[in-house]
């Protein structure tokens, strides 16, 4: 058994340093700034803005603890059906860490925007230029926001193209909020008007109702969420605990005990995905990319 880990933990530190040894993969982008040809977790990736990390490897990340969940359990079970139960959950844990770091991003910038559309308003009524307006939220804006427009001011300056510039600040910030201030600068760019300075503060007060609404609901609805996960993950602890006693799940290894865990998984999976749909809230998507 410690043989076996010490293989595990050399081999992971091995794949560590060759992959450190190659640049990270950079995504084509199109001439509008959109990124073609989409990997099934692209978007995930993307949205939860991980630095240095791409589809392709959240894709290995998710094969290399799926399959060593299912050779440690396999040392120590001799259970293959309990080892490939496990295997699936594990694989499933950096796509759901992901996830979490993209939901609390996009509460964080839930948070932000009304101070940055705030700013961007001042600009405006200063007299300030569309363009001029957008490059200084790269000094005053929110500390998070400030790369992503310090981006858009270097590739305005250097191609003194808007609307490209306006497509690639999308991409930067993914999220849907910026997409509709993307769009709405783009438009009083082309048409003109007087009104941009008073949809900007009737939107950064919009963006505060809806942040405070929801931040209430989700303080409301938290301790049942976090009750279900528990209900859900006890059936499976209590199997990593009896995992301790090879005798105690040999059971599972006859046609039988795999038919429980398969009817388990199922019930599990999907009493997790009915909780995860009841309980979410209307979450804003990108229409506007």
């Amino acid at each position: 058994m410690t043989g076996l880990g010490l293989g595990l933990a050399l081999g992971v530190g091995l794949f560590l340093m060759w992959r450190s040894c190659w640049p990270a993969p950079q995504l084509p982008l199109s001439t509008s700034g959109r990124v073609p040809g989409r990997l099934w977790c692209d978007r995930v990736v993307q949205d939860a803005r991980l630095v240095g990390i791409g589809p392709r490897a959240l894709s290995a990340a998710c094969l290399a603890c799926g399959s060593a969940a299912a050779l440690l359990l396999l040392a120590v079970t001799r259970v293959p059906p309990v080892a490939g139960c496990f295997a699936l959950m594990a694989g499933a844990a950096p796509l759901v860490v992901v996830r979490g770091r993209a939901r609390r991003r996009r509460a964080s910038l839930r948070e932000m925007w009304p101070e940055a559309v705030d700013n961007l308003a001042s600009a405006v009524r200063a007299g300030l230029s569309l363009p001029e307006a957008l490059s200084q939220l790269a000094v005053r804006g929110p500390a998070p926001l400030r790369p992503a427009f310090s981006a858009f001011a270097r590739d305005y300056r250097s191609s003194g193209r808007f609307h490209d510039a306006l497509d690639t600040l999308k991409d930067r910030l993914a999220d849907p909020v910026g997409d509709r201030i993307v769009e709405s600068l783009r438009i009083a760019r082309e048409v003109g008007g007087t009104d941009l300075g008073r949809l900007l503060r009737t939107l950064s007060g919009f963006l505060r109702q809806e942040a405070r609404m929801r931040s209430e609901l989700e303080g409301r609805q938290g301790w049942t969420v976090n009750g279900a996960r528990v209900a859900v993950a006890a059936p499976w602890i209590v199997l990593l605990l009896l995992a301790t006693r090879p005798e105690s799940v040999a059971a599972y290894s006859r046609p039988a005990g795999v038919v429980v865990l398969v009817g388990g998984a199922l019930v599990s999976a999907l009493s997790y995905a009915a909780m995860l749909r009841i309980a979410r809230l209307p979450e804003e998507r990108r229409v506007l990319r």
